[in-house]
């Protein structure tokens, strides 16, 4: 490719913790040999109801209404590019989704992220590239083949990069090796709780801020066996469902937010304080979560 010849790629991500689909539009050329992102655009659409009622319930489907749910996602999918390209203007020569990850299990060979790249592809009339992790999955990765080498190309600056959103992950370098792994479960967790009395999520992670902790709990969560692994490590909702939530009983929801949040920045703190010295870039929704961020431990 030529120094000065631009890829314009629209960009689709939903995370686990199901705030909406995020649309970016963006432009990538190499510069001198290095790569430089422009970002020209980008917004998040918060899901209609029924699509989202189904998602929610998608890792207990059966095989059939799976599969149609793979399609309509598609479809789905496909209509916010084409709206996102008609309201804009921007031009893109492919779109790439990531898709909603329903199971996640690469100790067992198996990921699976639904939302049909050729559906994507019908109904916006453009070329699509998906199915990002069953390869690295296959070959004995923990299915983050792009964020990584995404991170050292074009934020490099920073001594590491942290996303805060269904799950906490890092990428950082070590010894000219990139190395990124999850952390632990975030917003999958602090979201499903913030549903149980109507909302979204915590804005600003008041709820949180005024619960009072409950230490017996945050002893048990900090000693879950994932957190004594060496990377590379990754979760899924399958950990949640088996490890975290049975901890939880009867506690009430401001309780069991107040704990949790400070679980979250506990072992963010436990892995950003091994890093090298330097700024370190924090992306994802809990990048809002004002509490999680002041809590003394990050």
């Amino acid at each position: 490719m030529k120094n000065d010849a631009e890829i314009r790629i629209i960009g689709l991500m939903s995370g686990t913790s199901l705030d909406g689909v995020d649309i970016a539009s963006c432009g990538f050329c190499k510069v001198d040999g290095r790569w430089k992102l422009t970002l020209y655009g980008g917004t998040t659409i918060p899901y209609d109801s029924e699509i989202l009622a189904q998602l929610k319930v998608s890792h207990n489907l059966g095989a059939r209404d799976l599969a149609i749910l793979n399609v309509r996602y598609g479809e789905y999918l496909g209509r916010l590019v084409k709206s996102y390209v008609e309201k804009t203007g921007f031009k893109p020569d492919y779109v790439a989704s990531h898709g909603y990850t329903v199971f996640h299990e690469p100790q067992n060979g198996m990921t699976l992220q639904i939302g049909s790249g050729a559906h994507i592809s019908a109904q916006c009339g453009l070329p699509v590239v998906c199915d990002f992790r069953t390869a690295d999955v296959a070959l004995g990765g923990n299915g983050a083949p792009l964020v990584p080498i995404g991170d050292e190309l074009l934020f490099g600056q920073y001594s590491g990069c942290l996303n805060i959103g269904g799950f906490a992950n890092i990428s950082y370098s070590d010894s000219g090796i990139r190395k990124a792994f999850d952390i632990c479960p975030a917003n999958i967790v602090l979201n499903g709780l913030a549903r149980r009395i109507g909302l979204e999520f915590d804005a600003n992670g008041d709820i949180a801020r005024r619960g009072n902790p409950d230490n017996a709990l945050l002893e048990k969560l900090n000693n879950l066996a994932y957190y004594r692994r060496n990377p590379p490590k990754s979760l899924g909702r399958e950990f949640v469902d088996a490890e975290v939530l049975p901890l939880f009983g009867d506690k009430s929801v401001e309780t069991l937010m107040a704990t949790y949040t400070i679980h979250v920045s506990q072992q963010i703190s436990d892995v950003v304080s091994h890093l090298p010295k330097g700024d370190v870039l924090v992306t994802g929704g809990g990048a809002y979560n004002v509490y999680l961020i002041d809590l003394k431990y990050i």
